[in-house]
């Protein structure tokens, strides 16, 4: 579905290292279930990235979807800040092109959008999440890491670190956004920073599915753990938005699950 620049609801941004193989499915699944004028904004690091070959030969038949270079720096920090620069989307969706789950997700997040939240994040721990696939350690890490945030700093999230995020493109800025590109670690510090920056907060839980279609997982346990624990003390030392507020969470299980 393609629109007006104008009337663009949603930009989904993909950062990606040589996802072609994910890319040809996820563009397809993209047209098939999202419901509201959108376009997929497929981001690189390096102009020999496979993902640029698959997104020009589908663009006779998914207009929709564009390759932006992202010549501001590696890894997925730089990436979003680059995908952010050149949306036209009202809010902006970011996931990993290897994900089905947050797809099936788009529609409530973007209900809570509509219903007055600023940002949203998905969950695979809690209200009926699940995770599924990936690494076995970066699973159990991940789990440990979410839970002790959400119980030491208050995070009203119970899955700060997934990579599922939903914001208003006109209050980006407002982020700040500062992570070393290690990963998804920005994440992480996206939702720190919303919680802090006193943003309307949402979340819905999603069954995620890693690496369903192939690929190459680019977790890497010494310095993941680095970026993170400077995230989680970052979040304990401002665990509270400005003026004493602490931070809730609206809560949308979809409605088939109900």
């Amino acid at each position: 579905m393609t629109a007006p620049a104008d009337a663009l609801e949603l930009s989904i941004l993909l950062p990606v290292r040589n996802e072609g193989v994910n890319l040809r499915i996820m563009v397809k699944i993209l047209r098939a279930t999202v419901a509201v004028p959108y376009e997929v904004l497929v981001v690189h690091d390096t102009p020999d990235d496979d993902s640029i070959a698959v997104v020009r030969a589908m663009q006779a038949d998914y207009p929709e979807a564009r390759a932006v270079h992202n010549q501001l720096g590696r890894g997925v920090v730089n990436a979003i800040r680059a995908g952010v620069a050149v949306a036209r989307g009202t809010c902006v969706l970011i996931f990993a092109a290897d994900e089905v789950g947050p797809v099936l997700a788009i529609e409530d997040m973007l209900a809570l959008m509509h219903d007055g939240c600023e940002f949203v994040s998905c969950t695979r721990y809690a209200h009926g999440g699940r995770r599924l696939g990936g690494s076995a350690l970066g699973g159990a890490l991940s789990r440990l890491a979410n839970k002790l945030f959400h119980a030491l700093v208050g995070s009203p999230f119970t899955d700060a670190t997934t990579g599922i995020k939903m914001f208003r493109r006109d209050g980006f800025a407002r982020l700040d956004l500062q992570s070393r590109p290690i990963g998804w670690a920005v994440a992480f510090e996206m939702a720190i920073k919303a919680q802090h920056a006193g943003l309307r907060l949402g979340e819905v839980p999603i069954i995620s599915i890693d690496r369903l279609y192939g690929g190459e997982s680019s977790f890497r346990l010494g310095p993941w753990v680095a970026e993170y624990s400077r995230w989680f003390v970052w979040g304990w030392r401002h665990r509270r938005a400005p003026g004493g507020r602490a931070a809730r969470c609206v809560v949308r299980v979809p409605t088939s699950w109900r």
